[in-house]
């Protein structure tokens, strides 16, 4: 019995030794490391009700809390009680965080670093768009715990949260936006270099306790998302007061693959939209291959169209160098639009060009490459002055927009001067007009788009009416002639190719154009005659002037009909 009593007296004794070697050497580290100063009650315990016991921490895994979070923050109160930074003006708002977890030598715990941005902080004097605070601490994964402090202070300091956030396309298609379509970085600079929160980092200790929870994402469970809902809460550094009220966190982690699959799906749609405009400016230049077709189009409509087209190629390109790994997907986008913008609407572009262009007998090379240089001169030249243009009134941008979807004016405008006869094919007026106003519907009118901008209504509503109208009257000019809606009293006469005259002073004439007898004995709308007293069919002349307007016989110009 003696040998059996020493071999379970050593056992009692080997056991209790390693249980004190491992209390002393891993949960005392966790519990002492903690990154927020002692009080004499734990900080933030009796609210996130954090337990003790020690089979607690055998169910949980180590769980990588690296990623994008998004939710609201409210005051405990209601309100905020401080006299010390009062200009919190709400009582709740939205906060994102973007947490860079690592794992570290001490086991059970993770250092944390980030970016926490508060929406809807201060009122509208001091409103910078947010108040941006960066954090570090710890994750204590054994018992689900968060702490960290505000570390702010250290400007120019760039560590792996920078890394992730430069690499996340959440975060850089919301910057995207807000660069795009809010407000200039040099505004944004400027407000958050003058807003409260400068001196809150001064004069405050910011601490975080956050208790991190899974949230099931899927229905079979595997895939998880995780909750934080915390407590915020800022000291004064010189006393113990707070500088402002305690804060409720309660956020929960962004899927981002969501963000993914909806950048990828526009960027599908856009290559769509393009593919559609190719098509249908094919459509329009078979029904203008004339050199009197071409010249019924607008010059400055076509231009416009290929600035809206060249814009849209160099956003889509810098979001994809923004968003690195969506490069792919905005390149194929920015790709197709290059190709609508540069081989077939300036192809077009010319083709109008030298349709309008009056042909001189002596002219030399010279002369018409410095006209061509002129005209492209002037379109990059207002291609590179509406960037600057939109830079500087970015504030007005949602009316800059309406303005840039103004392109069928100027060939409405053209319509009326010269009377053209159907220079547009209905289904270009009417493909087009969908197709321009499909991707500025999705930004401004879908509430779920990947760019994340607030959707405006009254806005998409007010695009789809005056784009509409714009069509409505080109299809009015196609149909029942381009000056169908102005009073005729106000009209200046045109000559009449039906004009009378008289039959038995006139011998009998032969068609030039089809080379037929012309019977003059039967109706007068069947014979149609020229300023300078050339008689044709009237099929005839009407198929000659869709394509030149000069008279078959003496090359005259023929004024419209």
């Amino acid at each position: 019995m003696g040998p059996m009593i020493c071999w379970k007296f050593s056992r009692t004794l080997f056991l209790s030794l390693f249980g004190c070697w491992f209390a002393l050497m891993v949960i005392r580290p966790v519990y002492t490391l903690r990154p927020l100063r002692q009080r004499p009650r734990s900080w933030g315990e009796e609210w996130l009700h954090v337990g003790k016991e020690e089979h607690e921490l055998g169910p949980f895994t180590s769980w990588n809390i690296t990623g994008t979070y998004r939710g609201n923050w409210k005051f405990q109160d209601s309100t905020n009680n401080s006299s010390k930074f009062p200009d919190f003006g709400k009582a709740n708002g939205t906060v994102v965080l973007e947490l860079s977890s690592t794992p570290t030598k001490l086991n059970g715990v993770h250092y944390v670093q980030g970016v926490i941005i508060f929406h809807d902080v201060f009122d509208n004097e001091h409103d910078a768009g947010g108040a941006q605070l960066r954090v570090e601490g710890v994750y204590i994964w054994p018992f689900r715990q968060l702490r960290m402090v505000a570390s702010s202070g250290k400007q120019g300091e760039f560590g792996r949260e920078d890394d992730y956030i430069l690499s996340n396309p959440y975060h850089l298609l919301g910057v995207f936006s807000s660069q795009v379509f809010q407000e200039s970085p040099r505004e944004k600079i400027w407000k958050r270099k003058h807003s409260p929160i400068y001196k809150m980092e001064k004069h405050c200790n910011i601490e975080i306790a956050a208790q991190v929870s899974g949230v099931s994402s899927s229905h079979d469970g595997v895939r998880h998302r995780y909750h934080l809902g915390g407590l915020m809460e800022s000291p004064l550094v010189d006393d113990d007061a707070d500088c402002f009220s305690p804060m409720l966190l309660n956020a929960t982690s962004v899927n981002v693959e969501i963000y993914y699959n909806k950048a990828i799906n526009y960027t599908l749609m856009v290559t769509f939209i393009s593919f559609l405009e190719v098509l249908l400016l094919i459509r329009q230049m078979e029904h203008s291959n004339t050199q009197s077709g071409s010249a019924k189009v607008s010059l400055p409509m076509i231009a416009h169209q290929a600035i809206m087209d060249a814009y849209l190629c160099l956003m889509h390109l810098t979001a994809g160098i923004l968003v690195e790994s969506l490069f792919n997907a905005f390149a194929t986008a920015a790709f197709f639009k290059f190709v609508v913008f540069s081989i077939f609407e300036m192809r077009y572009l010319l083709a109008i060009w030298r349709a309008n262009r009056p042909l001189n007998n002596g002219e030399n090379w010279e002369t018409m490459r410095r006209e061509l240089s002129v005209l492209y001169s002037r379109f990059y030249g207002i291609l590179l002055g509406g960037i600057l243009v939109m830079y500087e009134f970015h504030r007005f941008l949602r009316f800059i927009l309406l303005l840039l979807h103004s392109f069928w004016i100027p060939q409405i405008i053209t319509n009326v001067s010269r009377d053209s006869r159907k220079p547009l094919h209905p289904h270009y007026i009417l493909g087009i007009t969908i197709t321009r106003i499909t991707i500025p519907l999705y930004v401004f009118g879908c509430p779920h788009n990947f760019m994340r901008i607030e959707p405006s209504r009254e806005w998409c509503i007010c695009l789809a009416i005056y784009m509409g109208l714009q069509a409505f009257i080109l299809l009015l000019q196609h149909y029942f002639g381009s000056r169908c809606f102005i009073p005729r009293q106000v009209l200046p006469e045109k000559y009449c190719y039906y004009r009378r005259f008289d039959q038995g002073s006139i011998p009998s004439l032969d068609c030039v154009i089809c080379m037929t007898a012309i019977d003059l004995g039967q109706r007068t709308n069947d014979c149609m005659a020229t300023p300078c007293d050339h008689f044709f069919h009237s099929v005839c002349l009407q198929r000659w002037m869709d394509i030149k307007m000069e008279c078959p016989t003496c090359r005259r110009p023929l004024p419209p009909a």
